[in-house]
């Protein structure tokens, strides 16, 4: 870009090379490479709370079932007795509803993990059953309508199960369970499960972390054909740590273990950028006053190399959870942000090369929202949260996201457009302190923000960008 004008009392004016087709008067941004484009798409939404579970609810987990076209939610119903239950979702427009929960373990039930089985076309739930024990269990749950029924429960590991993550490897067609063995050390273990009609059987254990592990998530590479396991080395000061492994059959190898973050770090979630084929790993820095933070993996053999920090919260962020959204290609992550009372809040992320950058938070819910979960439903183009909701007796509930479309964010608006110009061609944009007279309908005095879409209001959108101020009905006075 070329920069007109040097006198700082004089408007100023950018040219540069249009990325697309531009107008007269189009609020604009520039993009990485240097060139400029129209600001366009839509602002994220959030529907109506639904509850599913009107008791106290935590350990929520969401999956969801691309055969049934569902999101299926799993938790602890502390209204009866601590029991492990279910509850199917379906997804209208921006609401959700739900069909009669349906017990998986009648017994008191903690840190249930899930993953949808695309060969078997089954859903794996995961969980510490306190009532045996503290074992790790897991059952296989089908789908059909609005409900769901289980196979018979199965011990993955005979001893106290924390911290369990439920992955699906698309290439073995194999679930992996990633966990904490209370029986050996609380040491990072892993088993390879096989499912059978409503059954699910296992491989033999597999280590991969031989020290005190804890805030373990687990996705799946399907570029590489690999599992990423992100969590906390006790081992190693508490930092944050990623591992891959390769299943052959029943088995799982491990490379060596990779630092993502030199600091005592939390609330790890791992999730995979199909689009990218990157892993973007979301974590809580306690190294940056526990921060909201993320870093980009790649996957190479059997290692993960990590790209520079990206701060999306600068607050202390728990219940960090994420999904991709594969139609806009976006990672979004759903937290609890403690810089803002504990209030549910989300935000989204677009990877490029070894980085992601991030648009302004935005709340899915104005209360404290704990035990969130995320599930993205590619039918209906929409993804879930749901939570349990503190300022309503903990009760479970759910919100359904429509992801924010835009190539605005808080940093890239650069001014409007002088002129029109077609795709590739030099265009002079008017930036900060220039008077843009291409506008209608404006009120002298008045602020104005730029929109999602482009347009301009005098509300704040998502993110907030001010665009400048209204000196007549057509004249504005950019980022004045």
């Amino acid at each position: 870009m070329r920069i007109i004008g040097n006198d700082p009392n004089t408007p100023r004016q950018t040219q540069a090379v249009a990325s697309g087709a531009l107008s007269t008067g189009d609020t604009v941004v520039v993009n990485g490479d240097g060139t400029v484009s129209a600001i366009s798409g839509a602002s994220g939404s959030v529907g109506s709370p639904a509850i599913f579970e009107g008791g106290n609810t935590n350990f929520i987990s969401a999956t969801y079932d691309a055969n049934a076209q569902k999101v299926v939610l799993f938790y602890t119903d502390n209204s009866n007795s601590g029991y492990g239950t279910s509850v199917v979702g379906t997804v209208s427009g921006t609401s959700i509803s739900f069909g009669t929960p349906v017990v998986f373990n009648s017994r008191s039930t903690s840190y249930s993990a899930s993953a949808y089985d695309a060969n078997a076309q089954k859903i794996v739930v995961a969980y510490r059953d306190q009532g045996n024990s503290n074992y790790g269990t897991a059952r296989v749950g089908t789908v059909s309508g609005t409900s769901i029924s289980f196979g018979s429960s199965a011990v993955f590991e005979s001893a106290l199960a924390y911290f369990i993550s439920v992955a699906y490897d698309a290439n073995a067609q194999k679930v992996l369970i990633a966990y904490a063995d209370g029986g050996n050390g609380t040491y990072g273990t892993s088993r390879v499960g096989t499912i059978s009609g409503t059954s699910i059987s296992f491989g033999s254990v597999a280590v991969f972390n031989s020290s005190y592990t804890d805030n373990i998530s687990a996705t799946y590479d399907s570029n590489a054909q690999k599992i990423v396991i992100a969590y906390r080395d006790g081992g190693n000061s508490y930092y944050s740590t990623a591992i891959v492994g390769t299943i052959s059959g029943t088995s799982i190898t491990y490379g060596t273990e990779v630092v993502i973050n030199s600091g005592n770090s939390g609330s790890h979630s791992a999730v995979y950028d199909a689009s990218a084929q990157k892993v973007v790993v979301g974590y809580t820095d306690g190294s940056n006053s526990n921060y909201g933070t993320a870093k980009v993996g790649t996957v190479s053999g059997t290692s993960i190399s990590f790209g520079s920090a990206s701060v999306f919260n600068t607050a202390n962020s728990s219940y960090i959870t994420g999904a991709y959204d594969s139609t806009l290609e976006r990672v979004v992550f759903s937290y609890n942000d403690s810089g803002n009372l504990q209030y549910g809040t989300y935000v989204v992320g677009t990877v490029s090369g070894t980085s992601i950058s991030f648009i302004a938070p935005a709340l899915f819910i104005s209360v404290r929202a704990n035990f969130n979960s995320i599930a993205y439903d590619a039918n209906a183009d929409k993804m879930v949260i749901p939570y349990s909701d503190n300022g309503n007796s903990s009760r479970g509930t759910a919100v359904v996201l429509t992801v924010p479309s835009t190539n605005l964010t808080s940093e890239n608006y650069i001014g409007t457009a002088k002129s029109g110009a077609p795709d590739g061609v030099g265009v002079t944009i008017h930036t900060k302190g220039a008077v843009d007279e291409n506008q209608t309908g404006l009120t002298a005095g008045q602020s104005y923000y730029v929109l999602a879409n482009g347009s301009l209001s005098t509300t704040p959108g998502d993110p907030s960008v001010f665009a400048g101020t209204a000196v007549s009905s057509t004249k504005l006075i950019v980022k004045g």
